[in-house]
């Protein structure tokens, strides 16, 4: 990420309204940058860091994109989507994440994401799709199963030296955790998760664009019916590509114009991000105001009483 003069600027405000009067308040930073990673507008601070989380899917994809597995196992685009999913185990999504498996000749018994309350089996934990994919770049490149989820694995640490190349950063200075999954997430800055979505978004790298195409071709795939990821996907018809990411992250990329966008509800609220999602790519032309109007119907408005409003913008640098 390259700093402007100034990558500071007034956050935004979130207000919950119970018949037009404030009942509560969120606060939410949003950084938009370019491909090369120029902060071009912020509101808060660019420089805000936070874990990405499954925003980090489709960068983590790279591994199964970069290493000729998809090929080797004719895995498809709907298989690439579902590695890049948080999705909510819907049978065609559980079956996705089967096929990849089957495909690479791999037991679901391998999978070390758990098993959700009152589920059956990890094939139907959100982040299931991922670890197939991390899976069958294994089997791919012959690498030990058992242990693809610790941060020294060859698969980890080529997934992070792909990260750390689109950053132009030292590997070595990425700040690790582990995800509510098991596989490993970084903590960033807000505007080092725009650059990556600006490039994602950018159609600079045919691994990158297949990414892209997956997820706004199989938007159902990627979340679910009547999640944000997914409505906001179909509505712009591939012009947006959208990812979550848990305790209030989302990060957009405009497809085709290298510009990416990071939000983060600062108490992890995933209603607040939604709105200021919308309130942001209507302002900056990226929705139609019908596309906003649609979703706002959806993620702003909860029934008689209760409704979302934003107040504030990005500043331009």
């Amino acid at each position: 990420m390259t700093r402007g003069k100034r990558t500071q600027a007034a956050e935004l405000e979130v207000r919950l309204l119970r018949e037009g009067i404030v009942e509560s308040i969120h606060h939410v930073q949003a950084v938009v940058c370019d491909n090369r990673g120029r902060v071009l507008s912020v509101a808060g601070n660019a420089e805000t860091a936070t874990f990405v989380r499954s925003a980090l899917k489709p960068f983590q994809a790279l591994g199964v994109t970069t290493t000729g597995t998809l090929e080797r196992y004719n895995l498809t685009d709907r298989d690439l989507a579902i590695i890049c999913s948080s999705h909510k185990a819907a049978i065609a999504q559980v079956r996705q994440v089967f096929n990849i498996l089957w495909r690479a000749d791999i037991d679901p018994s391998a999978l070390q994401c758990p098993t959700p309350a009152g589920k059956r089996s990890p094939l139907e934990y959100n982040c299931s799709g991922k670890h197939a994919g991390m899976l069958a770049v294994c089997q791919q490149r012959r690498w030990a199963l058992n242990s693809y989820l610790q941060r020294n694995h060859p698969v980890q640490q080529l997934i992070l030296t792909k990260v750390a190349e689109m950053l132009r950063m030292p590997a070595e200075e990425f700040i690790c955790a582990h995800d509510d999954c098991g596989a490993p997430t970084y903590f960033m800055q807000l505007g080092q998760m725009a650059a990556l979505y600006a490039q994602l978004a950018s159609g600079s790298s045919l691994d990158l664009e297949r990414i892209v195409r997956a997820m706004t071709y199989h938007p159902t795939l990627i979340a679910g019916e009547g999640e944000f990821d997914t409505e906001i996907m179909r509505l712009t018809q591939g012009e947006l590509v959208s990812k979550a990411g848990a305790e209030g992250v989302q990060c957009i990329g405009r497809v085709g114009e290298g510009m990416g966008l990071a939000i983060k509800a600062i108490d992890g609220s995933k209603r607040a991000k939604h709105a200021v999602a919308i309130h942001l790519l209507k302002q900056m032309g990226w929705l139609s105001p019908s596309a906003a109007e649609t979703l706002a119907e959806s993620f702003m408005e909860f029934g008689k009483f209760k409704r979302l409003e934003v107040l504030g913008e990005l500043s331009l640098l």
